[in-house]
């Protein structure tokens, strides 16, 4: 009798315990969104040079450098730092060995750019040789002030789930209680380029295209953010 009361007695306290769980609060779960879209204001660009046989005489070599000293230029003219501009790779660390095998041996380089304003890569293409030019593309973009804009969103949509919740419960003739859970559900779209097909400038294009610089037109960067929340009524 002793061992059934004391499990009786452990059972009511358990289920009393989980009586005091229980959250018998009055709430309303609602949902507030904000969504913005921006420009992307940071590009990251590969350029690929490589040297060239003009009408395939050896003789006739457009070299490296000087594709270089007319990328550097135009990088001046344009106004962009020179530290944005970076050496990604060279086809070949050590040339010389090869050019003396191979009279023909044509050395590439390939850079990254970084840029604010896409009209100013239209000029400094524009200004390179286009035949000295393998490829271009974008590598990667960016908004410098994003993690602000995150930021502001979340609060606009956290303020916009307020109000919507107010509105219902005051209608209801009751009034809004205190924030009990807040849960973030985000969504980014980046933007896809185009720009002459994919912003690729492969030499024979560009030749066939009489040298002029591609036409960028970029996608703008997308954020939205939903903020799903539980408040208490009062």
């Amino acid at each position: 009798m002793r061992k059934l009361f004391v499990f009786a007695f452990a059972t009511l306290m358990s289920v009393s315990a989980m009586a005091q769980q229980v959250d018998l609060r009055k709430k309303i779960t609602v949902s507030g969104t904000a969504e913005t879209e921006v420009t992307p204001d940071i590009i990251y660009l590969s350029i690929s040079l490589k040297e060239y046989l003009k009408d395939g005489n050896s003789k006739k070599k457009v070299d490296i450098t000087d594709l270089e000293n007319q990328l550097y230029k135009a990088i001046q003219a344009a106004g962009i730092p020179k530290e944005n501009l970076m050496i990604n790779s060279l086809s070949s660390f050590n040339t010389a060995p090869e050019k003396k095998k191979n009279p023909d041996f044509l050395v590439s380089k390939q850079y990254r750019l970084k840029v604010t304003d896409l009209n100013k890569w239209n000029e400094i293409i524009g200004s390179v040789d286009p035949k000295g030019v393998a490829y271009t593309n974008i590598d990667s973009y960016d908004y410098s002030k994003i993690e602000a804009l995150k930021k502001d969103l979340k609060i606009k949509a956290l303020q916009a789930a307020k109000t919507k919740a107010t509105y219902l419960v005051e209608a209801l003739g009751n009034q809004l209680g205190s924030v009990i859970d807040i849960q973030e559900q985000g969504n980014e779209n980046f933007p896809v380029y185009r720009a002459s097909g994919m912003l690729m400038m492969k030499s024979a294009m560009a030749e066939d295209a009489g040298g002029s610089a591609p036409e960028i037109d970029f996608k703008k960067i997308k954020l939205s953010y939903v903020m799903n929340t539980v408040f208490e009524i009062k």
